[in-house]
């Protein structure tokens, strides 16, 4: 029997801790030591992780000689690139939540020290990993849909999630974090690249931060929901988000465990009163977007249409491709192919689970944590989908929406040398299963 693979935790927030607690579930894992320096969330770890050292910040574990397999790094974004250089040049393997860094100099400092180091990277584009992406990519390699020549994606970020992540949230300033685009939808891009399968040649984009600000206050509302009058008809409610996340595990688990470890109506709304997630989202000091369409031109001519926008649902992406024999209708789930050559469509349910943090992206989280315990136990990285210099594109592509964004241009895509093998197809070692066996919705 292999033995199980050991693990570092660098973050015990919801991802860090989603990921380790996969990895452990699995049986193939376990967590020995773990640097954490929110008290409630270090505890949690204590009891999550017997036998686990922990530590209230990470350069104790890196300054010691390599004594685990590998390394889950989840801090916050503008904190990801010292510990993942220290832990690549210690030959920890590392498991990196998105985005690798926040500017495209500390994304090449990372990759540099990973190459030199030897050792193997994966980044959380969790998509990558889903049943749902497994089934559309078979689709498309089986040319039912001839050649690819444009696809519209929507990601509906869902009206409560914006404001929980990128109005009161940690997410909330460019500046503290990154731009909208790169810490929401880097997923979207790195996935829309992974179907069309060729890299981005030019990039347009628009959009501004619309609705949540200080000018679109109610007349009569307060600072705070907890004293507003207009709460109870404000969609925006903190009051009637996190106390309704009560009762409804996977809502507990996510936004509910970011706000308050309290699992009572009197102990939510005492951390609403205390904390900047009870605040008026138009009396917060964000300045993300709220909603933003990108543009892409890809190598050979395709072109796609990106979405992001605050004012949805909250769901699954939605996406179409249209291709020179057929169509793909797809909503995260279920999709619908038209085969122009006979004019029949079929049905097919591909997806499982929700498209959140909480139900662990369609099954994603699970499925990254697993492909990487895979690489790390074989010593095989082909067991990666996302590696860095695959995942660099999406980066790439991001920053030059912003960029275009800003100054109202279009932008051409430059890559630096050390990101030839960016554009490469992924290995494929993933299992993907034949789209021919996905179930057909009655």
């Amino acid at each position: 029997m292999t033995s199980p693979v050991r693990l570092l935790l660098i973050g015990a927030g919801s991802r860090g801790s989603k990921y380790a607690d996969r990895a452990v579930a699995t049986g193939r894992a376990v967590v020995i030591a773990v640097a954490e320096r929110e008290p409630e969330r270090a505890e949690r770890a204590r009891h999550a992780y017997p036998g686990a050292e922990i530590f209230d910040d990470w350069p104790g574990l890196a300054a010691r000689e390599r004594f685990a397999d590998a390394v889950i790094v989840a801090t916050q974004d503008a904190e990801h690139v010292e510990p993942a250089i220290a832990f690549a040049r210690r030959g920890y393997h590392i498991l990196l939540e998105k985005p690798i860094a926040t500017s495209e100099a500390d994304v090449i400092r990372i990759i540099g020290a990973v190459e030199r180091s030897d050792v193997m990277l994966a980044v959380c584009h969790v998509l990558r990993y889903t049943q749902y992406t497994a089934g559309v990519k078979r689709i498309l390699d089986s040319g039912v849909l001839g050649r690819i020549v444009s696809v519209e994606h929507l990601e509906p970020v869902g009206w409560w999630h914006h404001a929980h992540s990128y109005v009161r949230g940690n997410w909330r300033r460019e500046a503290d974090s990154t731009p909208m685009l790169l810490a929401k939808s880097c997923h979207d891009l790195d996935w829309l690249s992974y179907l069309v399968g060729r890299p981005v040649n030019k990039v347009s984009s628009f959009g501004n931060l619309m609705h949540f600000r200080p000018e679109n206050k109610p007349a009569e509302a307060t600072d705070t929901c907890m004293t507003c009058p207009v709460e109870p008809t404000c969609p925006y409610s903190a009051k009637r988000l996190y106390a309704g996340c009560l009762g409804d595990q996977e809502r507990e688990l996510w936004p509910l465990s970011v706000v308050t470890p309290a699992r009572t109506e009197n102990g939510v709304l005492e951390a609403l009163r205390t904390s900047q997630y009870g605040r008026c989202v138009y009396n917060c000091d964000n300045d993300q977007v709220d909603h933003q369409v990108v543009n892409l031109e890809y190598e050979g001519g395709a072109t796609a249409s990106f979405t992001m926008t605050a004012f949805t649902e909250f769901a699954h992406r939605k996406t179409r491709i249209f291709g020179t024999h057929g169509q793909l209708d797809g909503d995260g789930v279920d999709v619908t192919v038209t085969d122009f050559r006979t004019g029949e469509s079929e049905t097919l349910t591909l997806g499982v689970g929700g498209p959140d943090a909480g139900s662990g992206h369609g099954g994603g989280d699970e499925a990254i944590v697993d492909a990487f315990l895979d690489a790390v136990s074989t010593q095989d990285p082909g067991r990666i989908l996302s590696d860095p210099q695959t995942s660099l594109e999406s980066h790439l592509v991001a920053w030059a929406a912003e960029r275009a964004r800003h100054n109202g241009t279009v932008e051409t895509l430059t890559r630096p040398p050390a990101a030839g093998s960016a554009n490469r197809p992924a290995s494929g070692a993933l299992p993907i299963p034949d789209f021919t066996g996905a179930v057909p919705r009655t």
